[in-house]
């Protein structure tokens, strides 16, 4: 009896439908929709390779994507440079086809939509809006389908550099650890704003007592990343070059340590951009564009503090963004000016990057998401 269900769960594990498979998003500048922007891989979990699965033209500038909860889904960005030419789309990733379907489109309520973030109940999308400095908050239908957005909260002030802090500019949206909470780093003035999300309202988006948390002047925060034990949260700045931490609870954060993500050789002219831990919550992960264009590695300690571990290479230029894998196996880049993907093998002792895998050009890469399904 126990051999015959033996028998039974491998082919059922065999079925192309039912066996685990790990698959990497790539958004991308492409500049026109008639070419390719959105590209579907499959990783390789022992190797390290990925193979192109299927991609989808028709799109112009898929900046950045976030997937469905159950994976079904794929949203994107679509950054114009127009005046209220910015939107959000969305797309049915069929694995047994190996397709990517389009469903439909709607204003992001600004000029440059940045970064997506979907509700763990799927049934909510948030946008945020970098050169207007707001967000959109849109309701999700059962197939798929983004509806009109039906808040867009718009800000204004910005800080001490004028020439990249005139106004608000709002650089990611990113839940809390219990999705009762959701957070801005807003890079134009120097705040990481707060707000309240009750996903069973009509309006899901409400202000709270503490609004924001101040940063360093001139910082940019641009990115946030909880820890996996939700007691601590991680935010890049992009112009000050470091990662402030934060210990977290009922949606306010309190400034525990600031480290630098750049070494000491490097002055000024910061581009730090991407922040991720590992899913055993033991290191962090922070991404330099410009002069450096390195994976900064961090070992994270007991009370949620950095120790800088080294620095990594990503074997291109200007990592806009990076993602590990969900096993923490694999960290993969998506490095912008020289249209190429890294694929690294982490090792969970020392948190250390080594490049495997083959090389694969994806012209403009900008963003990558990890999902096994």
């Amino acid at each position: 009896m126990k051999k015959i269900l033996f028998l039974a769960l491998a082919v059922f594990a065999c079925h192309p439908l039912y066996s685990q498979k790990t698959y990497a998003f790539f958004g991308s500048y492409n500049w026109d929709k008639e070419t390719e922007g959105i590209y579907v891989y499959e990783l390789d979990t022992i190797k390290g390779n990925l193979s192109k699965v299927t991609s989808f033209s028709g799109i112009s500038n898929p900046s950045f994507l976030t997937l469905s909860p159950d994976g079904k889904y794929i949203f994107a960005c679509t950054e114009s440079k127009t005046k209220n030419g910015g939107s959000v789309s969305s797309f049915e990733f069929n694995r047994e086809n190996k397709t990517l379907k389009f469903i439909n489109r709607q204003k992001s309520g600004g000029e440059n939509p940045v970064y997506l973030t979907a509700h763990r109940s799927g049934k909510w999308l948030v946008n945020g809006n970098y050169t207007e400095g707001s967000v959109s908050v849109y309701p999700i239908s059962e197939n798929g389908k983004i509806e009109a957005y039906i808040q867009n909260f718009q800000f204004t002030e910005g800080s001490i550099n004028s020439g990249r802090q005139e106004r608000a500019h709002i650089h990611s949206t990113v839940f809390s650890p219990d999705f009762n909470y959701l957070f801005l780093p807003d890079l134009g003035a120097d705040k990481i704003r707060a707000y309240q999300f009750d996903n069973k309202k009509a309006q899901p988006l409400s202000e709270v007592e503490i609004p924001f948390s101040k940063t360093i002047p001139g910082s940019g925060p641009r990115h946030l990343s909880f820890h996996p034990n939700g007691k601590f949260a991680y935010c890049i700045e992009e112009m000050g070059g470091a990662v402030s931490v934060y210990s977290y609870k009922d949606g306010t954060l309190n400034n525990l340590q600031r480290i630098n993500t750049h070494s000491e050789k490097y002055k000024n002219d910061f581009e730090s951009s991407d922040v991720h831990i590992s899913p055993d919550g033991k290191f962090l992960y922070a991404s330099n564009r410009g002069n450096e264009n390195n994976i900064a590695i961090f070992s994270i300690q007991n009370d949620g503090t950095l120790k800088t571990i080294g620095y990594q290479s990503v074997k291109g230029r200007h990592p806009r963004t990076f993602s590990l894998d969900p096993s923490g196996k694999f960290l993969i880049t998506a490095n912008t000016l020289t249209s190429n993907v890294t694929v690294f093998k982490r090792n969970a002792e020392t948190g250390l990057l080594k490049k495997v895998g083959k090389n694969i050009k994806i012209k403009n890469v900008t963003n990558v998401q990890i999902r096994k399904y």
